[in-house]
């Protein structure tokens, strides 16, 4: 179970705008993996690295292994509350 959800987030995160020159805050990560999810589906993430990595292999993989690195990092550090002002 919980690979697939980590597959579904950066499945997410490689559709999205960010960039790794960003480096994104988590909470950036989680926020933009959320409206990712929400704007195009499982399936339509998916598809988008489905076409990336079709149309630019070498690029895609680039992509992939900063999208595993970030969630990786992401998933090892505790998460600390957010609380919204």
């Amino acid at each position: 179970m919980i690979s697939t959800v980590q597959d579904l987030a950066a499945e997410a995160l490689f559709v999205s705008y960010l960039q790794p020159s960003e480096c994104p805050s988590r909470q950036t990560v989680e926020e933009t993996v959320t409206a990712m999810l929400l704007r195009h589906g499982s399936d339509g993430c998916a598809a988008g690295v489905a076409a990336e990595f079709g149309d630019h292999p070498e690029a895609a993989v680039r992509r992939m292994n900063w999208v595993r690195s970030e969630l990786s990092v992401l998933l090892a550090a505790p998460r600390r509350p957010h609380f919204a002002s």
